[in-house]
């Protein structure tokens, strides 16, 4: 355990120069092009240091996904990652990759570029220092993340069915670097509501306002907010009308809703599909739904938190904390049919941001960590 600590010390600025390919190597979700050219060096990064097996997943409709193979074993452990970002093409012009001190700027630095160094950095020195695992490891690296999972999500659950534990190297909870080892499951929905135009100053009464209605629905679905219980109902866009002296005959709004489980989930979804007119004249469509089940800790997922908590103390000289997150990745797909602790990526702040950083000093600490949860489940397989 301790020749893999040092030897991905020793290894710090080598994942540092690593970062900055990937990092200047822009991935927005919505190209294509460029995400499949960083893929395609990932890809050869990872044959180089890794060896094994690696598979390009051709994808029409996002970029291309990765799926590699380390070890053997009739039982697998699954690590996530992705390669998308949401910053758009020639931020890294305005943005660019630089070393201040302990901190390395530039977009997709900690959400999430650096996670898949550390993976490949994990898997390198497992590899380096000899080590025979009596277990599989699965590597995926996904393309559309950031824009919804809507490529990849049956590749996720159907590697998490095979698999025993699943590790998700998301960056960590900012520099604090908590695990997580719960997220709140996510609600995505539009709501168009349509009314009756009027002249406002002439004829109001044959008018029937949109926007009248919607602000009725948004004090509604904010009223079923809990943050007790860790319910949120949030509507973030609004739009309607088409000028000030006219009756709003249109009006819509995003609404983002978060729940700790899928029991609140089940109370709260009716409340928003069955939205009801409050007056002839009026419709309401609802469309949306669940966009990311809640990552619920269960039995299991506190054993892995332990032993990476134990790892944590008697090799890398921390004491690891965990929390639960209000955002959801693709560790809460996968938490579905298999046993998964998230958020062992970067520690480091301002993901979507533009102070967006990782900690150069964690990125071995947390990469030591990730191979020594791979052992230490691997045994347990």
């Amino acid at each position: 355990m301790e020749k893999i600590v040092k030897f991905l010390k020793e290894k710090e600025s080598e994942m540092v120069d690593l970062l900055k390919q990937f990092v200047e190597m822009e991935s927005p979700s919505q190209e294509k092009e460029m995400v499949d050219r960083l893929g395609e060096k990932i890809r050869e990064t990872f044959i180089r240091y890794v060896g094994g097996k690696i598979a390009i997943i051709e994808n029409a409709h996002a970029g291309n996904h990765l799926r590699a193979e380390f070890g053997e074993g009739d039982e697998q452990i699954l690590l996530l990652m992705h390669m998308d970002t949401v910053w758009p093409k020639g931020t890294v012009d305005t943005m660019p990759f630089c070393i201040d001190g302990d901190k390395v700027f530039g977009p997709g630095t900690f959400d999430m570029k650096g996670g898949i160094v550390q993976g490949i950095f994990a898997l390198h020195a497992l590899r380096e220092m000899g080590v025979s695992l009596n277990t599989k490891v699965v590597v995926l690296i996904t393309s559309d993340e950031e824009s919804g999972s809507e490529t990849s999500r049956s590749l996720i659950e159907e590697e998490a069915k095979k698999s025993k534990y699943v590790l998700v190297l998301e960056s960590a909870s900012s520099t604090s670097g908590k695990l997580k080892t719960s997220r709140k499951g996510v609600g995505m929905f539009h709501i168009k509501l349509t009314g009756r135009a009027a002249h406002s100053g002439i004829e109001p009464e044959k008018g029937i306002s949109a926007i009248e209605e919607l602000a009725r629905i948004i004090l509604y679905l904010h009223s079923l907010s809990d943050v007790n219980k860790g319910i949120t109902l949030n509507v973030g866009v609004i739009n309607g009308g088409s000028a000030s002296n006219v009756i709003a005959a249109e009006a819509e709004a995003e609404v983002d809703l978060r729940v700790t489980n899928q029991s609140q989930f089940d109370a709260i979804l009716p409340f928003i599909s069955n939205l009801q007119p409050s007056k002839e004249g009026l419709t309401i469509d609802v469309t949306g739904g669940i966009n990311r089940p809640p990552l619920e800790k269960t039995a299991e997922i506190k054993k892995m938190f332990q032993l990476a908590k134990e790892f944590s103390k008697t090799y890398l000289d921390f004491d690891l904390e965990e929390e639960m997150s209000g955002g959801g990745s693709d560790g809460s797909f996968a938490s579905q049919f298999a046993p998964t602790l998230d958020g062992l990526g970067p520690v480091g702040d301002g993901a979507h941001a533009g102070h967006e950083h990782l900690l150069i000093s964690q990125m071995p600490v947390r990469s030591a960590l990730v191979a020594l949860l791979i052992l230490g489940l691997g045994k347990k397989l």
